[in-house]
């Protein structure tokens, strides 16, 4: 069971003032762990995404920038990308916790945070 969240990252380098770089800003991608469902975590998708966009990509953008030590200029949520296996345990996950995400069904929760972005692998 394997799943993960795919952003895309542009950041800087702060440099000192007697040197420079060109370009001086770079862009990756950044892959974080999903939780499985059910356990702490399992609802990061809940607390950090609508329709497939970042809900708070300033807040995002902040966090990012201190697990990497880099200026972050920006960050683009990109995929959900997982196997049949995880997403089946996610959707009886979330079938049983309904109310928590304020939906009358699964299929309602999946579009209502990750948008089209679940890629199965």
């Amino acid at each position: 069971m394997d799943a993960r969240y795919v952003f895309r990252v542009r950041f800087g380098l702060d440099v000192r003032a007697d040197v420079s770089i060109s370009p001086d800003q770079f862009e990756t991608r950044l892959f974080r762990p999903a939780a499985p469902p059910g356990e702490p975590g399992w609802r990061f998708f809940r607390d950090n995404l609508w329709r497939g966009r970042l809900a708070d990509e300033a807040h995002f953008r902040r966090l990012t920038g201190d697990a990497l030590g880099v200026p972050v200029v920006s960050v683009i949520y990109r995929a959900f990308e997982t196997d049949e296996e995880y997403l089946q345990a996610l959707r009886e996950e979330i079938g049983e916790n309904l109310a928590a995400f304020r939906a009358d069904t699964v299929t309602e929760v999946l579009s209502k945070y990750l948008g089209s972005s679940i890629e199965l692998r």
